[in-house]
């Protein structure tokens, strides 16, 4: 029979099971297996009722969805956004699935959040948030089933305050749940700029195969949170040139290359951590939907997703993308990308870095035995380089887009898995 194929109103999962469904049909994966990858494991809906700071109640709604656990537990971030819904936490848990087999990790994908704007919330009201909806999740969290660990809006305080919760809960320290910790509480020296640190590497590695020079190559960065930040710190150390960064304030461009590390330091001693009020030389401000058609050569989309779609795929004029958020580029965006000649490199082996890097914060909380820095950074180039390699010579020696590529190797690898382990009756 038939695999009757998913679909979604929501953009991101519709994204994600367009291009698993068209990857495994290239493959010639088994229909069984097509079914059951191309559904959740577990989604769980919770209620999150909070008291807020003028006495006020309310309730939000909180997520977590487990995709697959074949290879290993579930691991993704929790995000709190107030567009957070279930469908996007299981498009989410999908590429978190592919990103972990990509890596070569013992994880399966995972992802949650709250719907809420932590923008509007003081500090108490976020570690409410963060208390009760860690307390509703606790029974389909742990070591070895479902890891969390950050995400948009969410970091080092919020995670303390996930493990806390659980500890108390059970009685016990369970410091390997949550990843994404400050390295006083059982985090990892390296993990903060792990993502950022990937996805600039897998540009670097990008223009080396096709021999551009790294040094004088222009950059534009869509957001300048995490990610953006220790991407773009990593691009000007190689000899790059940042000509434009933003976030929701706005476009930040300037020809002659933005001083970043300048921009760093002014977003670290804002209130709200937001470029609003940076200044340079040459500066021009421009309105936020123009970093994308931004003239340069390496585009680093590292904010929300379906930045690049079909209506505005058309007016982009890098040469390279290389995807720094979780499915910046729709399916439609991505054909047209793909005629006009622009070559992109995937999310799930771009920003990689992360997952990576949380799979060594879990190692060492579980053996209590933390690396130095330049440990960890040595073993996370080394695997993102690595996986570059084997994603670009599969897409080079089968003639397919690295998107492709990617995806065929990391669904046949958690195939493999399925069905070593069978269908449990």
């Amino acid at each position: 029979m038939a695999v009757v194929k998913r679909t979604s109103d929501n953009v991101l999962l519709d994204t994600a099971l367009k291009n698993f469904y068209a990857a495994a049909e290239e493959m010639g994966l088994d229909d069984g297996l097509v079914e059951i990858l191309s559904r959740s494991e577990r989604k769980t809906c919770v209620s999150i009722p909070v008291e807020m700071d003028d006495g006020s109640i309310k309730v939000f709604d909180g997520y977590r969805v487990a995709h697959s656990t074949a290879i290993g537990p579930a691991k993704g971030g929790v995000r709190f956004h107030q567009e957070v819904c279930v469908d996007e936490c299981e498009a989410l848990a999908f590429m978190m699935t592919w990103k972990c087999s990509l890596a070569g990790i013992p994880y399966g994908g995972g992802k949650g959040g709250v719907c809420c704007n932590p923008l509007e919330m003081s500090l108490k009201e976020k570690e409410r948030v963060s208390r009760t909806f860690a307390a509703r999740i606790e029974p389909v969290v742990g070591a070895w089933t479902d890891i969390p660990a950050p995400d948009v809006n969410t970091g080092g305080p919020e995670m303390v305050w996930f493990m806390d919760t659980i500890s108390r809960m059970r009685g016990r320290l369970e410091p390997a749940i949550f990843t994404g910790k400050p390295i006083s509480l059982w985090g990892s020296k390296g993990r903060t700029a792990a993502t950022g640190l990937g996805v600039a590497t897998c540009a670097i590695e990008l223009l080396n195969v096709l021999n551009v020079p790294v040094e004088g190559a222009t950059v534009a960065i869509q957001g300048f949170g995490n990610v953006g930040t220790y991407a773009g710190l990593t691009m000007i150390d190689a000899g790059a040139k940042v000509v434009a960064i933003s976030d929701i304030t706005g476009t930040y461009y300037c020809k002659d290359g933005l001083d970043i590390k300048k921009a760093v330091e002014h977003v670290t001693n804002h209130p709200k951590k937001l470029l609003e009020g940076f200044e340079q030389a040459g500066l021009e401000k421009k309105d936020l939907a123009d970093l994308v058609l931004v003239d340069c050569d390496v585009l680093l989309p590292c904010a929300l997703e379906g930045a690049i779609n079909g209506k505005n795929a058309d007016g982009v004029k890098a040469k390279y993308i290389v995807e720094g958020a979780n499915g910046p580029v729709t399916p439609e965006g991505d054909a047209i990308l793909d005629a006009k000649g622009v070559l992109v490199v995937p999310d799930f082996l771009a920003n990689s870095g992360g997952v990576v890097g949380s799979y060594f914060e879990w190692c060492q909380d579980l053996g209590g035995f933390f690396w130095t820095e330049e440990e960890y950074n040595q073993r996370l180039l080394r695997i993102m380089t690595d996986n570059f390699k084997t994603v670009w010579d599969y897409s080079q020696k089968n003639n397919v887009k690295m998107r492709r590529a990617a995806f065929m190797a990391a669904i046949q690898r958690v195939a493999d898995a399925v069905k070593m382990r069978g269908v449990f009756l």
